[in-house]
Order: C-alpha cells, then sequence, then structure tokens
C-alpha cells in the first residue's frame, strides 16, 4: 500500500549549530517527487501547498501581486485566535497607545478565527468601490476570494462570522499620557448599520436575480477608517494563510510594521506593551511557548515573504523588526 507524505510548511530552515540553511524551494519538490520511490506519495495537500506558495512568489518577483485591504485597528490589534470563554463578551488588545476593545453581541459572542476574513472583505470592497454601500452578487464570492471551499458548512460558516461580526461594538481609540494628564480618546462603532445577505443552497450557487443582490451599508465610522487609512496585503498571502489565523495575523501585522519602521527596532514580547498584548494569541500565556510559536510563525512567513528582517533576539525577549516592503505591486496605495 503506497504511503503518503505529509510534511510541514511551518519549517524553511533546518538550524545546526546555530546555522541557518535555506532549504529548497518549492519547485524543488517536482525533483523530490520524481526520485520519491513508488511506494511512497506526497500528498495533495502539500502539493496544493507549495502550489499557492509558488503562486504568491511568482506574484511578488514579477509586481503583480493582487491586493486586499486591512482597517487600520485591526491591524495594530488582533481579534481573538479562538472563541472566548463562555460568557466573556469582552476584549481587549494593546498595541502602544492604542488600545481596541470588542463587546460581543450576547447571542453571537466576539468575533473570532477565520472571522477576521469578513473585516478585510468589507475593507477591500469599500475601497475597490468607493462607496459606503458595498455590493456584491453572491455569498460565495468572498469564499472564492479568499480560497475556500464552497458548501454548506462553508456557508453556516460564513453567515456565522457575519452575525459576530454584524453584532460586535467597537472602541478604538488611544491613551496619551501628557505631563499634566491622561488623555483617552476613543471613537466607538459598529462594522456596518445594514445588511442584506441572500445565498443559494443549490450546488451551482447561481445568481437568483438582481433583487437578491447583497448590499452592506458601511458604519461612517468604519467606513472613513478605512478610507482614510487602507492598509494593502497580498492577496493571495491571506488566501493561503486565512486557515491559520494567528500567522496571518502575524503577517499582516509584520507587513505594516515593518513598512512603517524607519530603522532597525526591538517590540518587546511580553509585558503590558508587548507583542503578546497586541496579537489574538490569547491561548500561549506561556512565555517558552507563544517563542517556539513565534519562531513557527515567522518561518512560514518567510516562505512566502523571504526578505522578512523580523528576528527573535537571542534571549528570547524582544521581535526586531526593520524597515521593509511586502507588498511590491505597483497598484498599492
Amino acid at each position: 500500500m503506497p504511503v503518503r507524505l505529509e510534511a510541514s510548511l511551518y519549517f524553511p530552515y533546518q538550524s545546526s549549530n546555530q546555522e541557518k540553511r535555506p532549504v529548497p524551494r518549492p519547485e524543488a519538490v517536482d525533483f523530490i517527487q520524481r526520485r520519491t520511490p513508488p511506494e511512497l506519495e506526497i500528498s495533495r495537500h502539500l502539493r496544493n501547498q507549495v502550489d499557492r506558495i509558488q503562486l504568491v512568489q511568482l506574484k511578488r518577483d514579477q509586481g503583480k501581486q493582487n491586493l486586499c485591504f486591512s482597517s487600520r485597528p485591526f491591524v495594530l490589534c488582533g481579534l481573538p485566535v479562538r472563541p472566548l470563554s463562555d460568557g466573556q463578551l469582552l476584549y481587549e488588545r494593546r498595541n502602544g497607545s492604542f488600545v481596541l476593545q470588542i463587546t460581543g453581541h450576547p447571542d453571537y459572542g466576539v468575533p473570532f478565527g477565520q472571522d477576521r476574513i469578513v473585516p478585510i472583505f468589507l475593507a477591500t470592497l469599500a475601497v475597490q468601490q468607493k462607496n459606503q454601500t458595498i455590493r456584491f452578487r453572491t455569498a460565495s464570492e468572498m469564499l472564492e476570494t479568499f480560497g475556500m471551499s464552497k458548501g454548506g458548512k462553508e456557508y453556516r460558516r460564513l453567515i456565522a462570522a457575519f452575525e459576530r461580526i454584524f453584532g460586535a461594538t467597537i472602541f478604538f481609540g488611544t491613551d496619551t499620557l501628557t505631563s499634566k494628564a491622561k488623555v483617552v480618546h476613543r471613537a466607538r462603532f459598529n462594522f456596518f448599520s445594514e445588511a442584506r445577505i441572500w445565498y443559494n443552497r443549490t450546488p451551482d450557487d447561481r445568481v437568483l436575480s438582481q433583487g437578491f443582490e447583497n448590499t452592506i451599508v458601511l458604519s461612517d465610522e468604519f467606513f472613513q477608517e478605512v478610507i482614510a487609512h487602507p492598509i494593502p496585503t497580498d492577496l493571495e498571502t491571506v488566501k493561503l494563510l486565512a486557515p491559520s489565523p494567528a500567522i496571518l495575523d502575524l503577517f499582516v501585522w509584520l507587513s505594516y510594521r515593518c513598512f512603517t519602521a524607519k530603522r532597525k527596532e526591538s517590540i518587546p514580547i511580553f509585558g503590558p506593551f508587548g507583542l503578546v498584548q497586541q496579537l489574538g494569541v490569547v491561548e500561549y500565556a506561556r512565555p517558552r511557548k507563544l517563542r517556539e510559536k513565534l519562531r513557527q510563525w515567522l518561518r512560514t512567513i518567510r516562505l512566502v515573504w523571504p526578505d522578512c528582517p523580523a528576528q527573535i533576539s537571542p534571549d528570547g525577549c524582544y521581535l526586531f523588526v526593520d524597515h521593509a516592503t511586502a507588498v511590491l505591486s505597483s497598484d498599492r496605495k
């Protein structure tokens, strides 16, 4: 019976005596497969992952990246990676003086996990359509945009995500300590004020009619924030990392943080103003576990962004970043 080879794409480097040795680029998998004995077989999942990484690298090298857009509050401060505890409806993250607080709806809870794709989809349509009222023809358009499967389970997950997003109340602002007083500036908003979303349960997912067009009216605050601070991200990378929200958050955060960095900077990983307070990885409270995860995530990110300058300090307490650009497309805002 053939043996299926599964492999993790978390490890673009193998370390020996602290020396980094780059492994072959994804195209080398073809060579590996040709040299693999007949009784061994590379899994379809690995093959698909490699193909997607090749596409990301090709478009990046050609400067033809397709862009999607994120809104600033959810780049600086990530949504939860996993569901919060039962009954917990308040979530808070901090990034320097920026503060993000989310209050979930009692019936739906706080947005989490792949729900973060919904704000990216909404922000992208707002930037592309330049309108507070955004429209799209079918619910599966969002699933297709981010390379997600179409089926009953995915539709139910999508509708649940929209319910959590629609029901959430967002507080985003700054806490500034001056020589005389603490100045607090907060903006309260919802993602959208009205939504009408239709989806067809038939397999072909035909557009029902013009009258069934999906319409979302973004809230004034969310629309103005997106238009004022649209943060571009490589769409193909978002597709690849969407099943791994923690890695996606770190990639988007690093893309923005490295682009705005003027020189090499050190960011504490732990503490009240550390990276752990900015990302949505509330389940990794133990320092050693988080450091292990960060190393894995950075290895994955370097597969799609080989020049990513982020490094963990030798003592494991800081993340070093420097100026770099993850989005090379000429369409960048």
